[in-house]
């Protein structure tokens, strides 16, 4: 048996909302497994982005290249419902106007807002999907408090493993961890839907993924294809894993980009197959810049490790807190995704 992982879990895990000036929200449609998540950054955070999957749903990504104009955002917002979900990030704009909240255009307050979205739309009606007044009221029930991980906002319908069918997938969801080193904090909040498996970094214990014929056991998806095993015919975007780093310390545009560059270490460890043609995988980094970081490589250094590190936690988290769901699929036949805890996956770890 694999030994026991010494990832911490449960309180002493941490979340993003650890670094101060951060704050998340979640909506959870009740008619169906879908939602959004808000990361709110108020008084403005340097921001950066890297998009690994080919198939990605995104807004607003071009203007944090370095060399392009605007300097801070004001929140991220990471939805499900394919690229319809990106309708979320208006309703977020829309809140945050309201509170004053925003760069200064002379004729109002912009609010600048990134978002992501992952494919969700095989868990239950596809007609529903997030839009403004969901990212409204995700803004509304934000707070600094740790948030609620699992089966909640933009992780509601997440799936893992889904490379011999939807039918053997199991439920992924959204997860939270930060890091500390000193006076530097790293945090992450990872929104799991991805193709590949799940699998704990320190341990190589298979948490979630595609499951045997039986629906019994996980099947290994790596493994599977190695020894050559023939998968499903895939339609391009239909997965994506999907997050946000954010770190006290004070960044540049560059370093912020690298950060989230460094961020997709955190994925690779924890999932596997990753940064697929079938992912549109795609993680931001906020810097609330409260803590000075020496501009020297060691000190970049020492916060990508963190930043991997807290990306692979919340990873981890996502699918341990997640739970099983029962929908009916396009035909009307009740779909099961079972959750890690169900197959008896998650562990002692389990939060």
């Amino acid at each position: 048996m694999p030994s026991e992982s010494p990832f911490p879990t449960g309180a002493g895990a941490g979340a993003i909302t650890d670094v101060g000036g951060i704050e998340v929200g979640h909506f959870s449609d009740s008619r169906r497994p879908t939602g959004c998540t808000v990361v709110l950054a108020r008084d403005g955070a340097v921001a950066g982005v890297d998009v690994r999957g080919a198939a990605p749903g995104t807004r607003e990504t071009d203007l944090l290249e370095p060399g392009n104009l605007v300097q801070q955002v004001h929140a991220v917002m990471l939805a499900g419902g394919s690229a319809w979900g990106l309708a979320a990030a208006d309703g977020a704009v829309r809140w945050l106007e309201a509170q004053g909240v925003g760069l200064d255009v002379r004729y109002g307050r912009l609010p600048i807002v990134p978002a992501a979205v992952l494919f969700d739309l095989p868990v239950g009606d596809a007609r529903i999907r997030p839009d403004a007044d969901a990212g409204h009221a995700a803004c509304q029930a934000a707070s600094a408090q740790a948030p609620a991980e699992g089966n909640v906002g933009a992780g509601s319908g997440a799936l893992v493993g889904k490379l011999f069918g939807i039918d053997r997938a199991m439920k992924g969801g959204i997860g939270s961890a930060s890091v500390r080193v000193g006076e530097l904090t790293v945090g992450a909040l990872i929104a799991c839907n991805a193709l590949g498996d799940v699998l704990d970094p320190d341990t190589g214990h298979l948490l979630a993924g595609a499951r045997t014929a039986d629906g019994l056991q996980l099947l290994d998806t790596r493994r599977a294809l190695l020894r050559g095993e023939l998968s499903r015919p895939l339609l391009a975007g239909t997965n994506t894993t999907i997050g946000v780093i954010a770190t006290n310390a004070a960044l540049t545009k560059v370093q912020a980009n690298r950060l989230a560059t460094v961020g997709h270490d955190g994925l690779a460890r924890a999932i596997n197959p990753v940064h697929t043609m079938s992912d549109g995988d795609t993680l931001f980094a906020l810097a609330t810049g409260r803590v000075p970081v020496a501009p020297d490589a060691p000190g970049m250094t020492l916060l990508g490790v963190m930043a991997a590190e807290a990306v692979a936690r919340a990873t981890v988290r996502a699918v341990r807190a997640a739970r099983t769901v029962q929908v009916a699929g396009a035909d009307g036949t009740p779909m099961r995704f079972p959750c890690a805890a169900d197959l008896g996956l998650a562990g002692s770890a389990h939060p």
